[in-house]
């Protein structure tokens, strides 16, 4: 793991607990230049974790509470006109910064929810016919609860194909929430961790990724595992539960956070371990089918790396 990665894994690590590989999968997106959707149940640390990463960065950062009565505009913002100038200005929305935090993202409408779809496709923001950017690093964080549905809306496919990932937090084990215990009984840590990174440095980071090295082997298993959730389960014996496989764009995906993992291993290439690491959260949720329950789609894929031949070579960059 590069110095940078590390710093800023230790110093969320002062807030939560028994969650290394959350973070690891987090700080993956970071470096690939993606966003990332933390969903479970109430009470197991998203907004926490999203929140400690934040302040380990020293970034501007956003927070919008999604709700059903949230206006596209609340989020990007939007032209008044100032007497005072006799001429219309923009107000900046809270999209416009390094970090956002997209809290409880189903519980808006699907109109506010597309509002975020240009800034986390293209990094941009278009309001009144003007085109703008929201921050470079610009990286998305939201946070969604699968249980509750009462007064929630589903994240329509082309916003979920927008997320590099979809982690789930766990539950913690009983040394772990023990753990929890003693360190939150007498202190608050998210109020006491400071930035360890620059903004250039993050800028640096994600550079960096980009020229981690791939095999031609591996890029070809990358696109036998994208093109295996196009034949709608053959290889899997699930034929009736595909609908789609997976996008171009999750194809590059799965690319950009295996080079991601292997910068978060400390590596400077990446080996078929990478790709697996990454491959259930990066393209399970991109699949459509005829089942809402994300464990049967993450079962597809696992049976899908299990089916497909894992190439053997020396990945170092030659």
């Amino acid at each position: 793991m590069s110095d940078l990665l590390l710093r800023i894994k230790d110093n969320v690590s002062k807030v939560i607990i028994g969650k290394e590989s959350v973070t690891e999968l987090l700080l993956t997106a970071l470096a690939a230049g993606g966003h990332v959707l933390l969903e479970d149940v109430p009470g197991t640390g998203k907004t926490v974790l999203a929140k400690s990463l934040a302040k380990s960065m020293d970034l501007s950062f956003g927070r919008v509470q999604f709700t059903p009565d949230l206006l596209p505009s609340d989020v990007t913002g939007l032209s008044y006109f100032n007497q005072e100038k006799g001429a219309f200005v923009f107000k900046e929305g809270p999209v416009f910064t390094n970090l956002l935090l997209a809290d409880e993202i189903n519980r808006a409408t699907p109109r506010t929810q597309s509002s975020l779809l240009e800034c986390m496709g293209e990094g941009q923001v278009t309001v009144d016919g003007v085109t703008r950017t929201p921050g470079i690093p610009f990286f998305v964080i939201a946070t969604q609860n699968p249980v509750e549905t009462l007064g929630c809306y589903p994240l329509p496919e082309a916003q979920m194909d927008r997320f590099l990932m979809k982690i789930s937090m766990g539950s913690l084990t009983e040394e772990q929430e023990r753990q929890m215990i003693d360190r939150y009984i007498n202190d608050q840590p998210l109020d006491t961790i400071e930035s360890v990174c620059s903004r250039d440095e993050i800028v640096n980071l994600q550079n960096d990724c980009k020229n981690i090295y791939v095999h031609t082997d591996l890029r070809n298993y990358i696109v036998s595992l994208v093109q295996g959730t196009r034949k709608y389960g053959s290889s899997t014996g699930d034929s009736n539960m595909i609908e789609e496989g997976v996008s171009p764009r999750g194809t590059l995906a799965l690319l950009r956070a295996s080079q991601g993992y292997a910068m978060v291993q400390g590596r400077d290439f990446v080996v078929p371990e990478d790709i697996k690491a990454v491959a259930v959260p990066v393209l399970a949720h991109r699949m459509i089918s005829d089942t809402s329950y994300t464990e049967a789609k993450e079962s597809f894929i696992q049976n899908l790396l299990s089916s497909i031949e894992l190439p053997t070579e020396d990945w170092t960059q030659p």
